[in-house]
């Protein structure tokens, strides 16, 4: 159970294309599993899910909290995947004509379907406003 927890966070922190979004997700597991950190991954460098694999080598002894955190970081960035892959399918054919021309990654698909909200079909702008992308 531990090792998909582990591989679906680290899979999804990889997709999320709002780095703000996941940086926070990262520093609530990182303060949540701050004992974890300081006492069996201290020597491992942060970043390219290190720290996820250092984790996963010590999750017999992971804490109730950081084990908590880790599922509540994956619930929120399986939330945020879901809520892209259905604009992603309502604006399919908006992303092609109006922002076709824009470099994925980064938030620029989701920046240039904001920008030219009022040029997108009405199934797309329904579902920017249902996922709340214009407040993120």
């Amino acid at each position: 159970m531990r090792k998909s927890l582990l591989t679906l966070v680290a899979v999804f922190v990889l997709t999320l294309p709002n780095l703000a979004q996941a940086q926070s997700i990262i520093e609530q597991v990182t303060k949540a599993c701050e004992n974890e950190v300081q006492t069996y991954c201290s020597q491992v460098t942060p970043g390219e899910g290190r720290l996820l694999s250092c984790f996963y080598a010590h999750e017999d002894k992971l804490s109730v909290q950081c084990i908590n955190a880790l599922y509540d970081g994956m619930a929120a960035l399986e939330r945020a995947v879901e809520a892209i892959s259905y604009v992603a399918n309502q604006c399919r054919d908006d992303i092609d004509t109006i922002c076709g021309e824009t470099v994925p990654g980064e938030g620029r698909i989701a920046t240039c379907l904001l920008d030219n909200k009022s040029k997108v079909s009405a199934p797309c702008s329904m579902a920017i406003d249902e996922v709340g992308l214009a407040n993120k």
